[in-house]
This record gives structure tokens, C-alpha cells and sequence, in this order.
């Protein structure tokens, strides 16, 4: 049984909270869990205390018996220095798309004619 360190959300439609829970990993997001070790709400601001609430002790126990945190959820971790997250970097996505670099071409063209032109 592979078991999962993750969000379960609950709230009102646009007014979400999370609890982190320990769920097997085949269960639903919303459904079945085996321990709840916490709460994030992301409706309070980002330097609020109450914004991530975690047992760290429970976390670290079930981390020692090999359940595995989701990406969010290894980020609550590694702010609270349980586990070290490896940074993720994607170049690609600043670069822009087609269609954009082709406005981008017709922009430089429409302003180097009439330069041209003078």
C-alpha cells in the first residue's frame, strides 16, 4: 500500500481550505484517509501563522515509515525543515509562444517601415 502525504479540500465553492492528510494513495482526494496532521487555508494572508497548521511530529513519523508528500505539500514540509525540496526550474516557460512571437514580428516590421521609408 503506497500512502500519500496530501491536500483534502473542503469549503464553499471560491472559499477553499485544505486538511493535509495521510491517504492511501487510490483513495479519492476528498474521500478516505487514515490521519489528518493538519490544515492550510489559503484565503489568509501568506505571513499568518494560521494560514498552515502542521503537527510536525506526526508529519515526521509518517515520512520515517516512507509515505510520500504531494509537490504542495512537500513545500509546507520543507518550510517547516522536514524534508529539503529540490528546487524546480523551467526556462521554457518564460519563453513566449508562436503566436506571440509572430506579433512580436509583425510589431517590428509595422515600426521599421516607416523608419525605412524617412
Amino acid at each position: 500500500m503506497s500512502v500519500k502525504i496530501r491536500l483534502a479540500r473542503g469549503g464553499a465553492k471560491k472559499r477553499p481550505h485544505y486538511q493535509i492528510v495521510i491517504a492511501d494513495s487510490h483513495s479519492p482526494r476528498d474521500g478516505r484517509f487514515i490521519e489528518r496532521i493538519g490544515r492550510f487555508d489559503p484565503m489568509k494572508p501568506k505571513d499568518s501563522a494560521e494560514r498552515i497548521v502542521l503537527d510536525v511530529e506526526k508529519a515526521r513519523e509518517w515520512l520515517a515509515k516512507g509515505a510520500q508528500p504531494t509537490d504542495r505539500v512537500a513545500r509546507f514540509l520543507d518550510a517547516h525543515g522536514l524534508i529539503k525540496r529540490k528546487a524546480r526550474n523551467n526556462p521554457e516557460k518564460a519563453v513566449p509562444g508562436d503566436k506571440m512571437k509572430e506579433r512580436a514580428e509583425k510589431k517590428a516590421a509595422k515600426l521599421a517601415a516607416p523608419a525605412a521609408e524617412a
